[in-house]
């Protein structure tokens, strides 16, 4: 990697030090994410100019896994920083259809080592104009907007000439853990490169294969959710095959929209074998095609087309992942291969529920209702369809997980549904897992829970989500070795599933080894950058390491607000600001009192204390706070160890000592 060019820029009222990865004004300094900075030096130099999508993936994330989401979310979260404004921009203009462009004045300033920590307005052609901060931003972010300025030709040149040498590799993270399985990830690079699969250092094994999303090619390209939907069910036929390591779908859709040569993908994704697949709809007619490819060598090893009428897809996966398998025997001799996993009587209820997964991956409220709606009429029109009963009952299970309805409205609804789909058939494993996340989460009852999360991984024993199930549970309990093992065998099937390194670093937390923890927070974030609540999370282990001025930086960046200010008062505390956290806190107790109760107990806790501590925490258990079956490896609770009245919170909960 180049060696980076300590030239200080001016950008609008922004000082930016990409030397130092930070942007200042007036007095304030940010320190920005290496991958948040290297985006606004690629806009920078291309100030004026319109960036598309495609360039900015090009430019900013080259050679790493990544989807178009992470350009969104990333602009987003630069726009956030800098205080600019989507629908009046000053900073970053969206250009319809076409990509964004930085319309703010470019400044070259030179070396750090010659500058002051201060703006120079002599610089600007417009006076800075004061505005209020942002709703969820504290007091002490808040920003002004600069008038719109072009420049000219030459500063572009010297510009692209200083910003060719910020190439950054590093990670960002995440807090609280989402239900939603079909969650869309992004992979990001760091130095370390640590988004290379486990077993991407050795040849893979050779019963090992990965089913990349089928792309959609039909005319209107309004079949995306067909297209996601046949490889999903062709990945899941496939797991059931005995002997074949199949990895899960958050690590084999990360390839989404990526044009990457086949044996590099194998080769991040540890496998053998990549099954990839192509949709067209036209009229009534679909036709799909597969082939599946030797990563080794990129050989193509099956290949077949396979044109039928819309009402006759219901069998298409299974027609598909049984010549796979026939593909595959002599490797893997799996000749006792069964398909037929779903029992759709009703294409346009398959159809519904393609959709509904479809939905689902946005884990937003809106998508996840929408999911509901799907799953739901896909059920009134086939009511024997268990695949739509089980994901009827998971996105329910989600809505409530993630605060977007009442506990007691959300967990009974999943119940229901999750029971309904055992009365379909007793063999539903996703039935008892989600089970098992309701028991968990919400009732506190821990013998269910494993019950369930076990019988579950009986029925599929090499899916990621079964073993993750367990491992869950066994967080709550305490029994970290037990839960560390599941985890990483998890890991192993879907090594870019967020979730799993969210629940590792809460292991790691609490074996006392917070270095490891760290690395798993980066890293999950690094896959998805703006998975839960995770600068809140990596900023407390900072805290945890003594690393404060880092916790700042990371509490600054928190997207979720109320989180925000749990972890600034945290921070400020430490850095004794007791009168800024006293704030923060205030700030969180009067806007996040519902959902956020387990935060304001963890600031109290870390601050020492007790008494608003363990009130807070009597809140959280009668909210039935989502967070709050994972106490025992939270590390500011702990705080509260020596204090009889922590263990009996804990006899409360029906939890061990």
């Amino acid at each position: 990697m180049k060696s980076r060019d300590n030239s200080v820029i001016q950008i609008g009222a922004w000082r930016v030090d990409p030397e130092l990865d930070e942007i200042s004004r007036d007095g304030q300094t940010v320190k920005l994410e290496p991958k948040m900075m290297q985006l606004l030096l690629c806009l920078t130099a291309h100030a004026g100019q319109v960036m598309s999508v495609e360039q900015l993936l090009d430019e900013v994330w080259k050679d790493v896994v990544v989807t178009p989401d992470s350009v969104y979310h990333a602009v987003a979260a630069l726009r956030r920083v800098l205080g600019d404004d989507s629908k009046n921009p000053t900073y970053i203009a969206n250009v319809m259809r076409r990509g964004y462009r930085l319309i703010a004045p470019v400044i070259p300033l030179g070396t750090a080592d010659t500058l002051a920590l201060r703006l120079q307005p002599e610089h600007l052609t417009g006076a800075t104009q004061a505005v209020k901060p942002t709703a969820d931003l504290p007091r002490t972010q808040s920003i002004r907007n600069l008038d719109r300025r072009t420049f000219g030709s030459a500063i572009l040149a010297v510009l692209a000439l200083v910003v060719a040498c910020f190439i950054v590799d590093r990670v960002w993270s995440s807090r609280r853990l989402t239900a939603a399985r079909f969650a869309p990830t992004v992979a990001h690079e760091t130095a370390q490169r640590v988004t290379a699969a486990p077993a991407a250092a050795i040849a893979p094994p050779p019963d090992s294969i990965a089913v990349l999303p089928f792309v959609d090619l039909s005319q209107e390209h309004d079949q995306e959710y067909f297209a996601d939907g046949m490889a999903e069910e062709v990945l899941d036929l496939l797991t059931g095959v005995p002997g074949l390591k199949v990895i899960g779908r958050s690590s084999s859709f990360q390839f989404k929209g990526q044009n990457q040569d086949l044996r590099k993908i194998g080769d991040r994704l540890g496998v053998r074998y990549v099954v990839e697949g192509s949709v067209r709809k036209s009229g009534d007619q679909v036709r799909v095609t597969a082939q599946l490819i030797d990563t080794t060598d990129g050989s193509h090893l099956w290949s077949d087309k396979y044109d039928e009428p819309m009402g006759n897809v219901l069998t298409l996966q299974d027609r598909i992942a049984a010549s796979l398998v026939r593909a595959l025997q002599l490797s893997i001799e799996a000749d006792d291969y069964a398909g037929g996993r779903h029992s759709f009587k009703s294409s346009q209820a398959y159809d519904l529920y393609l959709r509904g997964i479809h939905a689902w991956q946005t884990t937003n409220k809106e998508g996840l209702e929408s999911a509901v709606a799907y799953f739901q009429r896909a059920l009134d029109l086939d009511p024997n369809a268990v695949a739509a009963a089980e994901l009827l009952a998971g996105a329910q299970e989600s809505l409530a997980e993630l605060s977007y309805v009442a506990p007691r409205e959300g967990f009974e609804r999943a119940r229901r549904s999750a029971q309904r789909a055992l009365a379909i058939n007793p063999q539903s494993w996703e039935a008892h897992l989600i089970l098992s996340g309701v028991h968990l989460v919400y009732d506190w009852d821990w013998a269910a829970a494993e019950h369930d999360a076990q019988a579950a991984l009986r029925l599929q024993p090499h899916d990621s989500e079964t073993l993750q199930g367990l491992a869950k549970v066994y967080e709550a309990l305490g029994r970290w070795d037990e839960g560390i093992r599941l985890t990483q065998a998890a890991l192993a099937l879907d090594p870019f599933d967020p979730s799993l390194h969210l629940i590792l670093g809460n292991f790691r937390i609490a074996t006392g080894e917070l270095g490891a923890a760290e690395a798993e927070v980066r890293r999950m974030l690094q896959i998805s950058p703006f998975w839960g609540e995770g600068h809140f999370d990596l900023g407390g282990i900072l805290l945890l390491e003594g690393k404060v001025q880092a916790a700042l930086a990371e509490m600054q960046l928190e997207q979720t607000a109320w989180s925000r200010y749990a972890g600034l008062a945290m921070v400020y505390h430490a850095m004794g600001r007791h009168a800024d956290s006293n704030a923060a806190l205030a700030a969180v107790e009067k806007g996040g009192a519902q959902d956020y109760a387990s935060e304001i107990a963890d600031a109290y806790a870390f601050r020492g204390e007790a008494d608003p501590a363990f009130r807070w925490l009597e809140r959280a258990y009668r909210q039935k706070d989502t967070a709050l079956y994972s106490i025992k490896s939270d590390a500011c609770f702990a705080r509260l160890k020596s204090d009889p009245r922590y263990a009996e919170f804990l006899r409360k909960m029906n939890l061990p000592q």
